[in-house]
C-alpha cells in the first residue's frame, strides 16, 4: 500500500518527535511519528511514505539497521531517507551516506533547514518518478509501433494495442472505432473482448465520437454524468456505464479514420497525463489501418487481372523484323500493346527481370511492376491512349524471383496503327538505394544537429556559416535564415576573438592539433549581450585537408548564475555559523568573567570603607572599583552579543564592535 505525501518520523526521543512533528505540520506536511526502529520496519512493510526522517542513535535496531532493512530487505532503493545525527566527523558522514542515506541534518536542527532539505528530496523524487514514467511511455510506444509495422494480422495487433493501453492507462475499456460514414461506425477491437471485430454502432448514440471525428481533436471528459456533450444520451435514459472518457482521433493525411476510445468507471480517471502517448499510438494505428486497406485493394486488383495470350503471341510476329536491333541494345526493351500486354522483350530485358522468353510473353506491364506502382501504371496506360509518353521515369519492378528493383524507364510509340508502345529501361536500383541512404543519413544528421541542446555552428574556411541549429538561434538570438550562407562566424565573437580561437585550434603546441575542447570564451548575442560559453571545436577535413570548422557552444549563463547563488548561500551560511560561534563564546566568557569581577568590586568596596578618604590607598581602591565596574559593563555587552560586527583598530586590524554586535536595548 502506498501513502503518498506522508513523512515518516522515526525517533526514540519523545521531545524530538514532538518538535519534528510540529515543524513538519506547520509546513503543511502529513506526518506519521514512530518511537523505535522495530515499529518503523513493521510500518514500512505495509506502507510506502514519501520520505523517512530517521534518527540514527536509538536502541536496537538503531538507525543504521533500519537503513539496511529499507535498502536491502524491503528493496526500496528510491525511497528518500534523511537522517538526524549529532555526529559530525568525516568518518561519521561517510558512514551515513555509505549506509544508504540521501541526506543528513545535524542536531540541533533549524526548522527552516529541515523543511528545505525535505522539500528538496521530495522534489528530486518527483523528478525521478517523472523520468521513469516517460521511459515506460517511450517503451510502450516503441513496442506497439513496431508491432503495428510488422504484423500481418491487423486484427490481432489492434487487440494487442488496446489491451496494452488499457493495462498501462488503468482504464476499464480501450477500443478502436472506425467510421464508414456520418451515420455508422465499426468497433474493430476492444480490450475486454478479443472476439469483437467489425461490430457496427450507430454514431448518433455516441455524440463524443462524432465530436472527435468532426473536429479531429482529442476529447477528455472527466465526468460523463454532467458533461454537456452527453446530455442527449442522458435524455434518452440510456445508462452511462463509464464515468470518465478519453478519445483521440485516428488521423491519416488530415482525415479522421476513427477514434481510439478509453473509458473508466472512476470519475476523473481520464488518461489525460498520457494523452501524448495515446496520440502517438493513434497516429501509428491510423497509418497501419490505411496500409492494410491499400494492401487489400492491391490484392483484389491482382486477383482480377487475367489476360488472354493468344492475341499477344500473334502480335509478336509483327515485331520480329526489329529483333536484331532489340537484341543488340544495351538497355532492356519491351513492346506492349494498348492493354499493357507484352508483345516482345529483348535479351537485356529478360536478363534484368530474370524471365525466360516464354515467361516474359505471359506477362503484362501491370504484372511486371511492384504493387505500389499499379495505380501509376493505370495512369500511364491512360496517358498512352492520349498520346503522352513520359521520359526518364523511375518505376519499381518485380523480378521473376520476387525481388523489387528500380528501373529508369523511357516510353515511346511504335506502329501507331496498332497502338503499340515501346519502353526501354535500365536497372538503377543500386544508384537509387545509395541516393536514398545518403539523403536519409543527411536528414538524420540534420535532425540530430537541430535537436541538440547545445549551439552548433559550422563554417567554411572563409568563415561563412553553413550550419546554424535551433539552439544556436536561441543562444545568439539570430534567425537561422538570416545567418546560414549569409553571415560570418566573426559576428558571434568580440573583436579579434574568432581569430584567436582558430589559432588555438591550429596550434602546433597542442597534442590534438585541429581540435579544441572545453575552451571558455565570451560570445556576443544579436543584442550585444556578452554570453559566457564553453566551446569545443574542430577542423573539418577532406582528404586530409581542412575545408571548414565546426563548434559546439554550451551556454554557461544559467550554470554561472547558479554557482553565484550557491556561493552567496555558502557565504551566508558561514557568516551565520561564525555569528553562532561568537555568541556562544561571548556567553561563556561573560559567565566566567562575572564571578571574579564581582569579587574584585566587593573587595575594593570593602577596602574603601576601612581606608581614610584622604589617603592615597583610598584613591587606588576607588580606581579599582571604577575600572572593575567598567569591565563589568563590557562583560555585560559581551554576554548580549548576537551577531558578528567588526570595526577598524590600530594598524589596519579589525576587532569586534561590541556596541553593534550586542543586543543592548538599554543604550
Amino acid at each position: 500500500m502506498s501513502s503518498p505525501g506522508v513523512i515518516l518520523v522515526v525517533d526514540d526521543d519523545a521531545v524530538s518527535r514532538h518538535v519534528l512533528t510540529q515543524a513538519l505540520e506547520r509546513a503543511q506536511l502529513e506526518v506519521v511519528a514512530l518511537g523505535c526502529g522495530r515499529e518503523a520496519i513493521r510500518w514500512l512493510k505495509q506502507e510506502r511514505p514519501a520520505l523517512v526522517l530517521l534518527d540514527l542513535l536509538m536502541p536496537e535496531p538503531d538507525g543504521y539497521e533500519v537503513l539496511r532493512v529499507i535498502r536491502d530487505e524491503l528493496a526500496l532503493p528510491d525511497l528518500p531517507v534523511v537522517v538526524l545525527t549529532g555526529l559530525d566527523t568525516d568518518e561519521d558522514i561517510r558512514r551515513i551516506f555509505a549506509s544508504g542515506a540521501d541526506d543528513y541534518i545535524h542536531k540541533p536542527f533549524r526548522a527552516a533547514e529541515l523543511i528545505a532539505r525535505i522539500r528538496g528530496q521530495l522534489r528530486m523524487q518527483r523528478y525521478v518518478e517523472e523520468l521513469r514514467r516517460r521511459e515506460q511511455r517511450a517503451e510502450l510506444v516503441l513496442e506497439l509501433t513496431y508491432a503495428l509495422g510488422s504484423s500481418e494480422d491487423i486484427h490481432d495487433i489492434l487487440f494487442q494495442v488496446v489491451d496494452r493501453l488499457a493495462q498501462v492507462a488503468k482504464v476499464d475499456r480501450c477500443s478502436i472505432v472506425l467510421s464508414s460514414d456520418d451515420r455508422l461506425g465499426y468497433v474493430v477491437a476492444t480490450s475486454d473482448d478479443r472476439a469483437v471485430r467489425d461490430l457496427p454502432i450507430e454514431l448518433d448514440r455516441y455524440p463524443e465520437i462524432r465530436e472527435v471525428l468532426a473536429t479531429g481533436k482529442p476529447l477528455v471528459i472527466q465526468d460523463a454524468t454532467s458533461h454537456p456533450l452527453l446530455e442527449v444520451v442522458r435524455r434518452e435514459d440510456t445508462p452511462i456505464t463509464f464515468a470518465s472518457l478519453t478519445l483521440v482521433p485516428l488521423t491519416h493525411e488530415g482525415r479522421a479514420l476513427g477514434v481510439l476510445f478509453l473509458r473508466s468507471k472512476i470519475p476523473g480517471a481520464a488518461f489525460e497525463q498520457e494523452l501524448e502517448t495515446v496520440r502517438t499510438l493513434a497516429n501509428a494505428t491510423a497509418l497501419s489501418l490505411q496500409n492494410a486497406r491499400v494492401l487489400k485493394s492491391l490484392r483484389d486488383e491482382t486477383e482480377q487481372s487475367t489476360h488472354a495470350r493468344v492475341e499477344a503471341e500473334q502480335r509478336v510476329q509483327q515485331f520480329q523484323r526489329y529483333a536484331d536491333f532489340f537484341e543488340s541494345a544495351a538497355d532492356g526493351m519491351v513492346v506492349i500493346d494498348g492493354q499493357g500486354k507484352v508483345l516482345f522483350a529483348n535479351s537485356q530485358a529478360r536478363a534484368i527481370l530474370a524471365y525466360s522468353e516464354r515467361e516474359f510473353k505471359a506477362r503484362s506491364l501491370m504484372s511486371l511492376t511492384a504493387p505500389n506502382e499499379h495505380a501509376r501504371v493505370e495512369r500511364l496506360m491512360a496517358g498512352f491512349r492520349e498520346g503522352a509518353y513520359p521520359l526518364s521515369q523511375d518505376l519499381d519492378a518485380v523480378t521473376q524471383t520476387g525481388e523489387v528493383i528500380t528501373l529508369s524507364v523511357n516510353f515511346s510509340s511504335v506502329l501507331h496503327e496498332d497502338d503499340a508502345v515501346l519502353f526501354s529501361f535500365r536497372d538503377v536500383t543500386s544508384e537509387r538505394r545509395t541516393e536514398r541512404e545518403l539523403r536519409q543519413t543527411k536528414e538524420f544528421l540534420e535532425r540530430v544537429i537541430d535537436s541538440s541542446v547545445d549551439a552548433i555552428v559550422s563554417a567554411d574556411l572563409s568563415g561563412r556559416v553553413l550550419i546554424f541549429n535551433r539552439a544556436a538561434s536561441r543562444v545568439f538570438g539570430y534567425p537561422a535564415e538570416d545567418i546560414i550562407g549569409k553571415a560570418s562566424v566573426e559576428i558571434f565573437y568580440p573583436p579579434g576573438v574568432a581569430r584567436e580561437v582558430m589559432r588555438q585550434i591550429r596550434s602546433a603546441d597542442r597534442d590534438d592539433v585541429g581540435r579544441l575542447e572545453n575552451y571558455r570564451v565570451d560570445m556576443v548575442s544579436s543584442s550585444g549581450e556578452l554570453i559566457q560559453v564553453k566551446l569545443s571545436a574542430a577542423l573539418l577535413l577532406e582528404n586530409g585537408e581542412p575545408v571548414g570548422s565546426v563548434g559546439v557552444f554550451t551556454d554557461l549563463r544559467d550554470r554561472l548564475r547558479m554557482e553565484t547563488k550557491l556561493g552567496q548561500a555558502q557565504e551566508e551560511l558561514r557568516l551565520r555559523e561564525r555569528q553562532a560561534i561568537v555568541a556562544e563564546l561571548a556567553g561563556t566568557a561573560a559567565h566566567e568573567l562575572n564571578q571574579p569581577l564581582t569579587s574584585v568590586i566587593g573587595y575594593a568596596e570593602l577596602l574603601r570603607r576601612h581606608l581614610d578618604r584622604s589617603s592615597q590607598l583610598f584613591g587606588a581602591a576607588s580606581v579599582i572599583v571604577t575600572e572593575a565596574e567598567r569591565m563589568a559593563e563590557i562583560v555585560r555587552k559581551i554576554g548580549k552579543i548576537t551577531r558578528y560586527e567588526t570595526k577598524s583598530y590600530v594598524g589596519g586590524t579589525r576587532i569586534l564592535d561590541l556596541d553593534k554586535s550586542s543586543d543592548d536595548r538599554d543604550r
